[in-house]
């Protein structure tokens, strides 16, 4: 598979990886982990489902099974994202992130990262009050930098999201994907819609291709048959 996170000359990323929405919450979910109960880190199959799945900290929620969360550990494997750990004396395997080497991210930087990736857009209040149970910060001024910062590096790792009507304030959310949706809600309050997968409209795409193809045969068939029996008929008309 071809990677998306090409390197240059000087070892630097110069784009970042595209991940779905499955993969998102897979490693949202590893380095939440990883932050808040180091002690059951690194992570089994099992304990991985349950972490994507829990009611808390997750929007919009999921019920992904273990075989999806298995396929989608195998996909941040090829972009060296996730890697397996056989620990000694233990028949059961575990997952463990590898973005704090792969992105370069500190500590606080992947807890404003794994909420991004959990929960989806916020404003600096919501990620200074809910990132705070991963990384003690400095107010509101200490995660505004730091989002900043990780906005300011090539690539970028997080965006801004215009307002919503009626708001002021702005949502940050992770460049790993198109950017998404905030919808709000008659309560006004709002909820977050990922981005559609890019993958299905590659597949629809290539499914009317070869619905246009197969109509050409078809002609070009029918052409075909046509031309042979006007051959024949031209051949017995000097036998």
């Amino acid at each position: 598979m071809e990677e998306e996170n090409e390197q240059n000359d000087e070892g630097e990323v110069d784009s970042l990886e595209t991940l779905t929405f499955e993969e998102a919450r897979v490693l949202g979910s590893l380095i939440e982990k990883e932050l808040t109960t180091p002690e059951y880190y690194p992570m089994s199959l099992n304990g991985l489902v349950n972490a994507c799945n829990q009611k808390n900290n997750r929007l919009p929620r999921s019920e992904l099974s273990e075989e999806e969360v298995g396929r989608t550990i195998e996909e941040l494997r090829i972009k060296r994202l996730v890697h397996r750990v056989d620990l000694v004396g233990s028949r059961v395997p575990k997952f463990q992130h590898n973005a704090e080497k792969e992105l370069d991210l500190i500590k606080a930087e992947r807890a404003l990262l794994s909420e991004l990736l959990n929960r989806g857009p916020q404003t600096t209040g919501e990620l200074n009050s809910r990132a705070n149970r991963m990384f003690e910060f400095d107010g509101l001024s200490d995660v505004d930098e730091t989002l900043r910062e990780m906005e300011e590096r090539q690539p970028a790792l997080v965006g801004q999201m215009d307002p919503v009507p009626g708001k002021k304030e702005r949502r940050w959310h992770h460049n790993f994907g198109p950017p998404p949706r905030v919808e709000e809600l008659q309560d006004g309050s709002a909820v977050y819609v990922p981005a559609p997968d890019e993958r299905l409209d590659h597949v629809e795409e290539m499914a009317s291709e070869f619905k246009e193809l197969k109509e050409e045969v078809e002609a070009l068939r029918y052409q075909l048959r046509e031309l042979s029996d006007q051959f024949k008929n031209f051949r017995k008309e000097f036998e």
